[in-house]
């Protein structure tokens, strides 16, 4: 049987009021206890209309499982309690089945939860969406995306351990079924001056510690960094860890992520160079030194921070040391360089720092864009998801130029939450035929215009005054906008205000006010120039471009010499507004849907609600407001079929079943409970209510009723339960006493059986033991005829045993007289044979016997013809020690030669050549055993028959002795390059393996010495005559797979040519003329990343390791 399902409602079990639209009355303080009401019993998520509040609990809630999903999946937006997940269906059906581009714009101040909101809309459209391997992989990638730049673009401050230091849109790319595609994110304005300076409390973005804290040990060796925070001036120390976060961790997520997301690993290992050399920025430190022309020019204090970046960078040292000590200005065809004093060179540093990872961001956000994008070219539906900074008031005039654009932001992001909000409830009052009206409300457009306007707002002068000549300081910014926003009525400054306000100690000199929607906001002018203009030095930029590292050198386009743009970079202000109209354009052509975040306090921790600051956050966020305008028509409304439904038991006709449209069966509905006309009007598909009593008036009505209902439905129950009790009692009485009958009658019938079966078992038993009786008197019979002929045989037997031993000790006797006799005759005939010499006689002729027999045995105990079989006979006589020994040698003499004698010419050659190579290296280098098995072929590259080979072997006219490929290592830097090594009768010749074009040829009588190493590598140098024409670059080290073969070969062809032997010196240290300089070869041992292949680095200038497996 199919599951019934449970119709639910909104209204449902409600704590407080679930949508403040029915909030009665509806003032701040009845929001904001209804609010807290809904907060202290885990309700965090409350409906205005279409807008979701959501109020960060501090701690994980058990509302976001698989279950959950599952219960909000396909249902209608007021069907179920409050939840993110009922926004985020509503989004994704509309973008799926009415083909409407959807946006979710999710707003709040620091610490509200915008991102983890974000991050749960995303889930919950990944978990709905279809399922597969390409379109889970696409799911995949898109979260993973979060990972990545929450990393680099989030931080730690002192309202959340996880700020958003960015904002953030993405656009989740659909396809006609609704399964996802792709993405496209864009970021705005980065708070970059992060990087060089962190308020007090607060961190630098978490991948700098992320980095230190989950590295191995080899990458940052590889980095050149240290675990030790304090070691680095940019990151700051009295929050460096934070409570319940592992930075280790998130390290190898945010690795992972990177993978999944598509990062190759050379691009991460780019990444994290970058932000190491960021970090060594911040240690670099300058001092003055005065110049003849008596100005001051900035130096650098410790080099060795700016080599290490220049090594990680692959920037020449000279250059970055000059731009940090110099700047050029260009102007037409003249140009102008001038020292940097040591003030100017910290803001040239920290510039660079600030730009460097701005640009590095921009990147990651662009290369995740690649991976993300969708593949297809077919019409796309869009989801985009807005998370973005919420508004910013920081106390003591603290807020600077990074709070005046957010919040100018968020005046453009109130102005479209207001336009599209009136413009929704226009266009559903249209379409259920509902008549209009005007609805009057705060219209922010006069601030956003003091902010944008293209002549007079403040960030037109702000970039007017970046560009005019002459001095610019903070304060002829603000003596400018004094001039022109005096009369603003939103705008305020103490030059601005008329006398009588000069003493207010509010306002200082150095500061402007503005009324925003959300309030008054205090920008202290400071900084405003600066950090517009965001300017970095041309000679930085050029400086970057020429850098060796791949990915830096693309981040500084402008660098690039063949393309000098001698006009002014926009300024910041300007690219973030240009970035702001572009969203808004994109938001006005989607269908918004908004969630708004709050912060219930200010100490990150769970069940507690201040209501001050939820009340100054509900003011910014203008939530009264927004709820007067769904109010200001209709406060409620809702579709006529879950309408009849929920309220039919109302009224007799409609109760239980209503035959009729939906629309008719509501009319009778309201008229029978004689609800006024002007409380409700009657749309094309829903109804709307005017005020909430109306609605509450419904509720408490329909409770009523269903008490009512649940009497009558308990009554009727009870009786149908007591009449089937009695029914059910009555026919298990006949039923027991049937089994009771049946159950007497055969308890008897076992009886009776059980009687029979015992008097069968005594008959039974009667008869065997009589019978057996008989058995055994018959068995007894028997065996005693058996026993009585047994005694008898056996006398028989013995009888018979005596007279045949008497026979036979008669028949010995005689044997033994006769033997006697004969003995005795013998004696007699052979005693005269026998005088002093007999027992000589007789021990030679025993001794002549046992070697003949040793002989014999020995010719059929012969081991085989090899040479190296090891086995002979034992000696049988210990006087045959020596003989045996002897024969032993002579015999292995013997097959020596016959094996020898099998030899052609060219294997005894081998054979020579492998003698020579044991004699010079065994027990002196540790790869000659592995040699030993491994015949010497000497031209492996086969010159002869390769045609590539052919221009070199008409080169030589002489015998090769040896062709092969080694590597020759570079005097430099160690490196390794193949060449041809070429062994004839007179020379040692190098090649180019690829060309085969002859590179040096060195005579066998200016080699004087090979060394080479005792352990199993294959390195070894040739020593070459000093003062001789192929020593001029010095001697030679090579790599090869047969170096015994070849050490061998040449130190016999040197001795066949010279008559002179040729020294092999073999040590694990030796010297090498490199030129004019003599360079100590060290072998170590070490761990390989290449496995058991050695490894060659130059340390300096007179050392060079090779490190060995």
């Amino acid at each position: 049987m199919a599951k019934m399902e449970v119709k639910t409602s909104l209204l449902d079990n409600m704590i407080g009021v679930g949508d403040m639209v029915l909030l009665e009355p509806l003032n701040e303080e009845t929001f904001i206890n209804n609010l807290k009401k809904r907060f202290d019993h885990n309700e965090i998520y409350t409906y205005i209309g279409s807008v979701v509040i959501s109020v960060n609990p501090y701690r994980s809630l058990p509302i976001y499982s698989p279950e959950k999903v599952e219960d909000y999946r396909n249902r209608n937006f007021y069907e179920l309690s409050p939840h993110i997940f009922a926004l985020s269906d509503e989004a994704y059906r509309s973008l799926r089945d009415q083909d409407k581009d959807q946006c979710i714009l999710i707003t709040g101040e620091s610490g509200a939860g915008k991102t983890e909101a974000s991050k749960l809309v995303m889930s919950y459209v990944a978990a709905v969406c279809g399922k597969g391997a390409e379109v889970n992989q696409v799911k995949e990638q898109l979260l993973q995306s979060n990972p990545v730049l929450e990393a680099f673009g989030n931080a730690k401050t002192v309202r959340n351990d996880n700020s958003s230091r960015f904002g953030k849109y993405m656009d989740i790319e659909f396809d006609f079924k609704g399964d996802p595609l792709g993405g496209v994110i864009s970021n705005y304005l980065l708070e970059k001056s992060r990087v060089v300076k962190q308020p007090r409390g607060e961190r630098n973005f978490h991948v700098f510690y992320q980095l230190l804290s989950g590295a191995s040990e080899e990458l940052l060796n590889k980095l050149t960094l240290e675990r030790d925070f304090s070691r680095y001036n940019y990151l700051s120390l009295d929050s460096a860890k934070v409570n319940g976060v592992d930075d280790a961790a998130n390290f190898r997520t945010v690795r992972n992520a990177m993978q999944i997301v598509g990062f190759m690993d050379h691009e991460a290992e780019s990444v994290l160079e970058v932000v190491a050399a960021v970090l060594k920025l911040g240690n670099i430190e300058f001092k003055p030194e005065s110049r003849v022309n008596g100005l001051d020019e900035s130096k650098i204090k410790d080099k060795n921070e700016l080599k290490e970046i220049c090594e990680l960078t692959g920037i020449d040292q000279s250059v970055l040391e000059r731009a940090f000590s110099f700047r050029t200005v260009e102007a037409k065809q003249e140009k102008v360089s001038t020292t940097l004093n040591v003030a100017q060179a910290y803001y040239a540093r920290d510039a660079l720092a600030k730009n460097l990872y701005s640009r590095l961001f921009s990147w990651l956000v662009n290369r995740i864009n690649e991976s993300i994008k969708a593949q297809t070219k077919v019409r796309k539906k869009v989801m985009g998801v807005l998370d973005i900074y919420g508004f910013e008031i920081f106390e003591n005039a603290d807020n600077s130029f990074e709070q005046f654009i957010i919040n100018y932001c968020n005046e453009k992001l109130q102005q479209i939450f207001i336009e599209l909000t009136l413009k929704e409830e226009q266009e559903e009052y249209v379409r259920e035929g509902i008549e209009w009206t005007h609805i009057d409300y705060f219209n922010n457009a006069i601030i956003c215009d003091l902010i944008e306007n293209n002549t007079n707002g403040i960030l037109a002068m702000l970039d007017e005054e970046c560009l005019r000549p002459g001095t610019v300081t903070d304060e002829t910014f603000l003596e400018k906008l004094n001039q022109v926003c005096a009369t603003h009525q939103h705008f305020e400054s103490r030059m601005s205000k008329s006398s009588r306000f000069l003493n207010d100690t509010s306002l200082p000199h150095s500061c402007f006010r503005i009324q925003h929607y959300a309030g008054k906001v205090l920008y202290q002018v400071e900084g405003f120039v600066d950090k517009n203009n965001d300017l970095l030095y041309r000679d930085l930029s050029q400086a970057m471009w020429k850098a060796g590292h791949t990915l830096i050198k693309s981040l500084f386009p402008e660098g690039n010499p063949a393309k000098i743009n001698l006009k002014r970079p926009p300024t910041a202000g300007s690219q973030f507004k240009a970035s702001v109209a572009t969203l808004m354009k994109n938001l006005q052509t989607k269908n918004p849907n908004y969630i708004r975040c709050i912060k219930p306090n200010d100490k990150k921790a769970a069940h507690i609600f201040s209501e001050a600051l939820v009340c100054h956050q509900i003011r910014y966020l203008g939530l009264l407001e927004n709820v007067r305008v769904r109010r200001a028509g209709y406060a409620f409304r809702q579709a006529y079929e879950p309408c009849l439904e929920r309220y039919k038991m109302l009224c007799k006709q409609t109760w239980p079943h209503w035959k009729g449209p939906a629309r008719a069966g509501v009319e009778v509905l309201f008229n029978e409970l004689e609800i006024p006309v002007e409380e409700y009007s009657f749309g094309r598909s829903k109804i709307f209510i005017r005020n909430p009593r109306t609605l509450f008036k419904l509720e408490d009505l329909r409770k009523q009723r269903l008490e009512d209902l649940a009497t009558l439905i308990q009554k009727i129950y009870r009786g149908w339960k007591c009449r089937t009790h009695f029914l059910l009692m009555r026919k298990s009485q006949i039923v027991i006493a049937a089994w009771y009958r049946r159950y007497a009658q055969q308890k008897r019938y076992q009886q009776i059986k059980s009687s029979t079966l015992v008097i069968q078992s005594y008959i039974r038993g009667w008869k065997a033991r009589k019978i057996l009786r008989e058995l055994k008197h018959r068995k007894r019979c028997e065996e005693a005829a058996t026993t009585i002929a047994a005694y008898w045989h056996g006398t028989q037997a013995r009888r018979e045993l005596k007279r045949l031993k008497e026979e036979a000790r008669r028949k010995h006797a005689v044997a033994v007289i006769w033997a006697y006799w004969l003995g005795l005759k013998v004696r007699r005939e052979y005693r005269k044979f026998f005088r002093a010499n007999a027992g000589k006689k007789i021990y030679e002729f025993t001794l002549q016997r046992i070697v003949q027999k040793y002989f014999l045995e020995m010719k059929n105990k012969m081991p085989s013809l090899s040479p190296i079989d090891k086995n002979w006979p034992p000696r049988p006589y210990l006087f045959l020690d020596s003989t045996h020994k002897e024969l032993k040698r002579i015999f292995h003499l013997w097959r020596c030669k016959k094996y020898r004698d099998q030899f052609t010419d060219q294997q005894k050659l081998i054979y020579e050549e492998k003698l020579e190579a044991s004699e010079l290296f065994k027990d002196k280098k540790a790869l000659y055993p592995s040699s030993v098995g491994q015949p010497f072929q000497g031209a492996y590259l086969e010159i002869n028959k390769n045609p590539k080979y052919k221009k070199l072997k008409d080169a030589i006219e002489e015998k090769i002795i040896i062709a092969e490929v080694v590597n020759k290592i570079n005097r430099a830097n160690g490196k390794s390059t193949s060449r041809i090594f070429l062994l004839t009768n007179n020379n040692l010749l190098l090649a180019d393996q690829k060309s085969g074009q002859i590179k040096s040829e060195v005579p066998l009588v200016d080699v004087t010495k090979v060394s080479m190493s005792s352990q199993n590598d294959g390195f070894f140098a040739v020593h070459l005559k000093e003062g001789s024409e192929a020593a001029s670059k010095g001697d030679f080290l090579f790599s090869s797979d047969h170096l015994i073969e070849m050490a061998t070969k040449l130190y016999r062809t040197t001795l066949s040519q010279t008559k002179q032997k040729l020294n092999i010196e073999i040590s694990d240290e030796f010297l090498v003329q490199f030129r004019q300089d003599k360079v100590c070869v060290k072998f170590i041992q070490g761990n390989q990343k290449n496995g058991s292949v050695p490894t060659c680095k130059r340390k300096n200038n007179r050392l060079l390791e090779v490190a060995v497996p």
